[in-house]
């Protein structure tokens, strides 16, 4: 799976690459040349815009710091070098066929007031490699602008070869300056939809947790309440019907119990906290309606959070075994490798399992891809389905073997 998963990737990374090569120069003018004629010959007004907006900007901001108005313009004028980058990307795209990035807006508001933003205008990676770019790109821009023009008129029948020469110098150098941090920028924007997958998530299990009290043991609770306080009442005219109420109440606190356990087991179950996740697997596959074989190797035990996120994941995976797989036995495997926990959940069901499914398998994949996870489904129909789902792994802290004897 995972070797079809890199061949395929590869396989679109070369497309991809292919698609962006450009054909050779040549003496014949094509239309490609033209382009990168026509970017050469604006460079020298680009160019010139922006270096008078540079030396405009920093002159002023940097001249009035000694004022309060000096930073805020500065700043300001940061933010402004980004729509200058933005332009100078797309005209690179459109007569160059450089596919560059857009990197990460900047917040217009910070949660941290408006120092924190200053400062985060201040800093910004984005803009001050535009400022360098323009810089740059000011005597560069003359140099091409005089040369193609030049070359126009009497070194045409070589200016292909002149063009793509000065059209790469101007390739590379948008790459390098005006692209996103490629790691960092990919990075935020993760961390950007993974924080939106957590506070949904959150929020999701809070609903369900108060849906769970109101519907389930509160109720219960609220009739315990209102039968004892009719026993209470008939304790002296009717002792036999009192102590029939009572005895109903009774029951009534057993089953109350018993759904509070099942909550509790829900949201974190003791036998995880005290045991691990070999003793919790086996305890879920116990319940599960088709015998499931677990092997789980370890040699320690992880953090409690990956722990958690690792329990709820193959019991979710077990449960979907239970109600759609038609499977007439399962496994479930976890180990450790390297820096990465592993867990595989097997089933010789009818198979056709998909994130699109509706079995709940798109939210599990959103949890782990949230905490740097991944989760792949192996499903073709006739079976047999196996789900692979990993996770980072994070040494036990004190802090979570205490947690443990606390909850003990």
């Amino acid at each position: 799976m995972t070797e079809r998963l890199s061949t395929s990737s590869l396989a679109g990374t070369t497309g991809a690459a292919a698609d962006d090569r450009l054909p050779p120069a040549r003496f014949a003018f094509d239309r490609h040349t033209w382009k990168e004629i026509a970017h050469l010959l604006a460079n020298l007004p680009a160019a010139l815009l922006g270096f008078v907006y540079i030396v405009t900007m920093l002159s002023v901001g940097v001249g009035l710091t000694v004022t309060v108005i000096g930073l805020p313009l500065l700043a300001a004028g940061l933010r402004g070098t980004r729509l200058l980058g933005k332009l100078e990307r797309a005209r690179a795209r459109m007569l160059l066929g450089v596919r560059v990035d857009e990197p990460s807006p900047l917040p217009l508001r910070s949660e941290h007031g408006f120092f924190a933003q200053l400062w985060m205008s201040l800093k910004d990676p984005v803009g001050w490699r535009t400022v360098l770019f323009e810089f740059i790109r000011f005597p560069w821009g003359v140099l091409t602008f005089s040369v193609t023009l030049t070359s126009l008129f009497v070194l045409w029948p070589v200016l292909p070869f002149i063009a793509r020469g000065l059209a790469n110098v101007d390739r590379a150098m948008v790459r390098g300056l005006l692209s996103p941090s490629d790691e960092l920028e990919r990075r935020i924007a993760e961390l950007e939809s993974d924080r939106g997958v957590v506070v949904d998530t959150a929020a999701a299990d809070l609903r369900r947790i108060e849906r769970d009290l109101h519907d389930g043991a509160q109720a219960r609770l609220v009739n315990l309440a209102m039968g004892l306080g009719l026993a209470k009442e008939k304790l002296l005219e009717d002792p036999d019907a009192a102590a029939a109420m009572v005895d109903e109440a009774h029951g009534e606190v057993k089953l109350a119990l018993q759904e509070l356990r099942d909550l509790a087991r829900g949201i974190h179950p003791a036998v995880l906290t005290d045991r691990g996740l070999d003793a919790a697997l086996s305890s879920v596959a116990s319940r599960c309606t088709v015998p499931v074989r677990v092997t789980v190797d370890l040699a320690e035990r992880p953090a409690a959070a990956i722990e958690g996120i690792a329990y709820f994941t193959v019991s979710e995976l077990l449960q979907n075994v239970s109600k759609h797989s038609g499977a007439g036995s399962a496994s479930v495997e976890v180990w450790r490798s390297s820096d990465r926990l592993l867990m595989q959940v097997e089933d010789n069901g009818r198979g056709g399992a998909s994130l699109a499914g509706g079995t709940g398998m798109k939210g599990l994949a959103d949890r782990l891809t949230a905490v740097d996870g991944l989760f792949v489904v192996d499903s073709p129909e006739g079976g047999p389905t196996t789900i692979t789902a990993e996770l980072p792994w994070r040494d036990r802290t004190e802090a979570d073997a205490a947690g443990s004897v606390a909850r003990r």
